[in-house]
């Protein structure tokens, strides 16, 4: 793999993980309760 090709690579990883805490941070304003539920299946996942 090329270094061009990592960059982009790591770019749409990064891109990629902002969209999706836009969305949960979205869903958490219109739903807090979700939030709650998801954070609570986190932490005992966890341990």
């Amino acid at each position: 793999m090329t270094t061009i090709a990592r960059q982009r690579l790591l770019r749409a990883a990064g891109l990629l993980g902002l969209a999706a805490a836009v969305v949960l941070a979205f869903i958490g304003y219109l739903r807090p309760s979700f939030m709650v539920d998801l954070t609570n299946m986190v932490l005992a996942w966890c341990g």
